[in-house]
């Protein structure tokens, strides 16, 4: 494996988790084990190919497991490794973040956010 030079280690964090769909399949994954399909309908607005691009890159970066199950029809399930385990503090972080932000920009967090599992955590904690 080629070294690589980085100016900051953020900049290797974001190559791991950077972009618009990482850190949101991360957080459903901290919510155990999901389909390619659940994770398609939790999040709508990504295309599969997309979907499956990004499963790739995060399998092939050690941060999540790809779990094939020998049946017919086949059946796929993506989780968090251990390794991927070690982002759930930082995933939290991003939401609560997240949400902070979405309150100061819109005044109210649940006004702009859609339903989902994850939201409802956030509210239950509100």
């Amino acid at each position: 494996m080629e070294k690589k030079k980085y100016n900051i280690s953020v900049e290797a964090t974001l190559e791991v988790i950077g972009g618009k769909w990482k850190c949101v399949i991360l957080c459903h994954l901290t919510h155990g084990k999901k389909r390619t399909s659940e994770l398609k309908r939790l999040m709508p607005n990504i295309t599969q190919k997309m979907l499956t691009q990004q499963l790739r890159e995060l399998e092939a970066d050690g941060v999540i497991n790809r779990i094939v199950y020998n049946q017919v029809p086949p059946k796929v399930e993506y989780e968090l490794s251990e390794y991927g385990r070690s982002l759930e503090g930082i995933l939290d972080m991003l939401c609560a973040w997240g949400a902070n932000h979405i309150n100061r920009v819109y005044g109210d967090t649940f006004s702009v956010l859609e339903e989902s599992v994850l939201n409802d955590k956030l509210k239950q904690e509100s």
